[in-house]
This record gives C-alpha cells, sequence and structure tokens, in this order.
C-alpha cells in the first residue's frame, strides 16, 4: 500500500526513477481498485464509476511510467511508443520488467541502493 500512496504523493513527478517494484505494486493496487469499482458500478448501475477512478490516476500513472523508463536508461518520450497498436505495449511492457541500470544513470541515482520500505 505504501508503493501506491508514495506514487500518489509525487503526482505528477515526471524525473527521476521508479523501481521495478514501486511500478509493479503500483499498478497491482490500481487492478485491485479499479475491479472493485467496476463490480460497485454494474451493481449500482453506475458504469462512470470507474472511468472518474481512472481519470484521477492518469497524471500519476504517467508519472511512474515515465519514471520506471528512466530507470531503465530510456527517455520518458518512449512511453509515446505505446500508442502503436499491439507493438507499442508489448515494448513498453518489455521495458517495464527490465532491471534497473546498474548505478546512477542521467535521470538520477540508482533507487535500490536508497532505504527500502518497511
Amino acid at each position: 500500500m505504501n508503493y501506491f500512496l508514495d506514487v500518489l504523493k509525487k503526482y505528477a513527478v515526471f524525473s527521476g526513477r521508479a523501481r521495478r517494484k514501486e511500478y509493479w505494486m503500483y499498478m497491482l493496487f490500481v487492478a485491485i481498485i479499479y475491479v472493485v469499482l467496476l463490480v460497485i458500478g454494474i451493481a449500482a448501475k453506475v458504469t462512470w464509476l470507474p472511468i472518474i477512478f481512472y481519470v484521477a490516476i492518469l497524471l500519476p500513472s504517467l508519472g511512474v511510467t515515465i519514471r520506471r523508463l528512466h530507470d531503465t536508461g530510456r527517455s520518458g518520450w518512449w512511453i509515446l511508443f505505446g500508442l502503436v497498436p499491439l507493438v507499442g505495449g508489448i515494448t513498453l511492457f518489455v521495458f517495464s520488467v527490465l532491471d534497473s541500470e546498474p548505478g546512477d544513470n542521467k535521470y538520477g541515482p540508482n533507487p535500490k541502493l536508497a532505504p527500502a520500505h518497511v
């Protein structure tokens, strides 16, 4: 839960780096919350409920994805490659599962060397 809240605290931060764990834990919580809101929305016949959630987390999601790309040594502009049908999404998925670039890179220090969450 801390990873999800940390990303929300960095609401529109596009600089720096995000570890693989931070990115995937955030995405896991987003998926869980989305499914819960979808079920509630279907049961209450309020189909716009999950859409409101996705609009609310748009900037934090973009921010953590760009920071994840930075962690692998790629520019945040690679996120636009996701607009290419099929190939773009697969490429971004592969980039998101790759390990961090060891040591410092031009986007900042390696977040793996920072103190871990407890």
